[in-house]
């Protein structure tokens, strides 16, 4: 039976992160994290717990009690893309944005292009 400490874990390595990464976008320090992470785990407080579950994306629900996130696979995509263009200064979030808005704009031209003809 997984604990909240082999979720964590799991969850930090699927998303290739690094421990001390999880623990200042978390805002906690990273001795509190390996605590959290350690052979005799502790749980930490419901305010922390919720900001590990924000920078990994997934619910605390999931990472107290391993019930699965209903949420579809591209909504947690796009939650942790949220997370991440957040802690970016305004400037590169921006540049970000604009990046992602030209290639989505670029995809939908394609896909129009590929369409096949409508006949009505």
């Amino acid at each position: 039976m997984s604990s909240f400490a082999d979720r964590l874990r799991a969850e930090i390595e699927y998303l290739g992160l690094l421990q001390k990464e999880v623990a200042f976008r978390a805002g906690i320090k990273k001795r509190a994290l390996d605590m959290y992470l350690g052979v005799q785990a502790s749980m930490p407080p419901a305010d922390v717990a919720v900001r590990l579950a924000k920078v990994l994306g997934v619910t605390v629900e999931y990472l107290v009690t391993g019930e699965k996130d209903s949420r579809k696979p591209e909504d947690r995509r796009l939650r942790l893309l949220e997370n991440d263009i957040k802690i970016l200064p305004g400037y590169l979030a921006d540049a970000v944005t604009t990046i992602i808005h030209t290639a989505a704009e670029h995809e939908r031209e394609k896909a129009g292009r590929n369409a096949p003809e409508r006949t009505d």
